[in-house]
């Protein structure tokens, strides 16, 4: 196993690097499924008759959605930590995600660095992900920290 010194030297190596960007289509039973599983009960995200009488026009999808949509960035093991765990997520919004649009994620990797915790060694990796849509308008930019122990 890497010290966390080797593995955040690896890691900025790395600091750059894209992966390949995912597409996917937005369809309502989607968007359906995802508020259901939420507990969600606003209207704007299900019912049409109600949404298109809102400033929306129409059906959207709540914020949080985007996070249905993996958008992988392969890295090499940096050989350090057993376990991964969720350090936070937040995100910038441009405009809607409606059924129909096509989004497309990519996500880069931007920062790398280690930190000493008081229950010890932490890698941490931060990633920036920019959701597009069909006609290559930026929908979103979201940003993801990933902490290995």
């Amino acid at each position: 196993m890497a010290t966390l010194e080797e593995a955040v030297a690896e890691g900025q190596r790395h600091v750059g690097t894209t992966g390949a960007a995912t597409s996917r289509v937005i369809e309502a039973g989607a968007i359906r499924r995802f508020v259901e599983a939420l507990g969600d009960s606003n209207p704007l995200y299900t019912d049409a008759e109600y949404a298109r009488q809102t400033r929306w026009g129409g059906i959207i999808a709540p914020p949080t959605f985007l996070c249905t949509i993996q958008a992988p960035l392969p890295l090499p093991d940096l050989g350090f930590g057993r376990v991964n765990l969720n350090g936070g997520s937040s995100y910038e919004w441009h405009r809607p995600v409606r059924p129909g649009d096509v989004i497309t994620a990519q996500t880069t990797l931007v920062e790398v660095r280690g930190v000493q915790s008081s229950t010890g060694p932490l890698l941490i990796l931060v990633r920036e992900i920019r959701y597009t849509d069909q006609d290559g308008r930026l929908v979103a930019e979201g940003r993801s920290t990933g902490l290995r122990r």
